[in-house]
């Protein structure tokens, strides 16, 4: 009887590389589609909670996507003076929005996502992200980001990256090159402006697929860029972010001052992962990372792009 029932449950794999995958258990399917852009899943998992899906990959789960946002979102914002204008590409799913509300000073979030079905299905079932949804201070553009950035009336104190992975035939490569990154970003930020991206597996083994690179592009276009990496279990792998300081005279926080900025922008006990020390230890890589970042030459450019494992529906 128990072998039946475990028949009868549903798992889902997910290919992390040419030769190895995992899989973990599905509850129930909430939604399965696609859109004009990607494949849009969402399921519910005795593991993870609630997993969101792009193009087979996971996005973002319950159990653990606090974790990831609260890394992509806070040490920008608290690193800047006084960040009142923020423009996020891709967060889609609200949960980046939703963390920068948290900060007293923020005054308009223009959030650009290519995929409106993506934006309503998680406004409606991702109750965590409904409120930032329809919190004044966030616009919500269904467009192309770089379009929308560039036509932009004004600049931005933050500008965040947090797009989907580089996938071959996705619809956000373009958006990791240096020409991007020169031409569009680092003309939008003002001054003492700060930039940050997601920026893909930042493990020993995986560094090199897009983290290194897209460190080496950033290097090419602003003067300081820190690079910082945390596990995150549903991802299967460290995950990198980099960092980007416009001011060429801007020194990053102590761990002391991070924690100052918290209670005084936020309030104490709200953040559930960051704090100084936190941060101060994310960003020591460990030295098979940090030479691998030493040692990368490539430029990500549009006619030299690189991508991590799998492929978008364009492909």
């Amino acid at each position: 009887m128990a072998s039946e029932l475990q028949a009868k449950r549903l798992w889902l794999e997910e290919d992390l590389g040419d030769d190895y995958r995992w899989s973990y258990r599905v509850s129930e399917v909430l939604f399965s589609g696609k859109s004009e852009f990607q494949d849009v899943d969402l399921v519910d998992t005795p593991t993870f909670g609630k997993v969101l899906l792009l193009d087979g990959k996971m996005q973002s789960t319950e159990s653990d996507e606090q974790v990831y946002h609260e890394l992509l979102v806070h040490p920008p914002l608290l690193q800047h003076p006084n960040p009142k204008t923020v423009f996020i590409m891709g967060g889609g799913e609200g949960a980046t929005a939703r963390e920068i509300l948290r900060h007293k000073s923020v005054e308009k979030i223009v959030m650009v996502d290519i995929d409106k079905v993506v934006t309503d299905f998680c406004c409606k079932h991702l109750k965590k992200n409904t409120a930032a949804f329809n919190d004044p201070r966030l616009v919500l553009i269904n467009d192309d980001a770089r379009t929308q950035l560039e036509k932009y009336e004004g600049t931005f104190d933050v500008i965040i990256g947090d797009l989907a992975d580089p996938l071959d035939g996705g619809p956000c490569y373009q958006l990791y090159t240096q020409e991007f990154y020169r031409d569009v970003v680092a003309k939008k930020l003002a001054p003492g402006g700060i930039f940050i991206t997601q920026s893909g597996p930042a493990g020993f083994n995986s560094c090199k697929e897009v983290f290194t690179t897209i460190r080496k592009t950033i290097q090419s276009v602003f003067p300081t860029v820190i690079s910082y990496a945390q596990h995150v279990p549903s991802f299967c792998d460290c995950w990198g972010y980099n960092l980007a300081l416009s001011d060429p005279k801007a020194t990053l926080l102590s761990a002391e001052e991070i924690d100052a900025r918290i209670v005084e922008r936020i309030g104490a006990g709200v953040l559930e992962f960051l704090d100084g020390e936190t941060f101060a230890g994310l960003t020591k890589l460990n030295r098979m990372v940090r030479l691998a970042c030493e040692q990368e030459t490539e430029i990500y450019t549009a006619d030299n792009a690189k991508f991590i494992h799998g492929a978008g529906v364009k492909a």
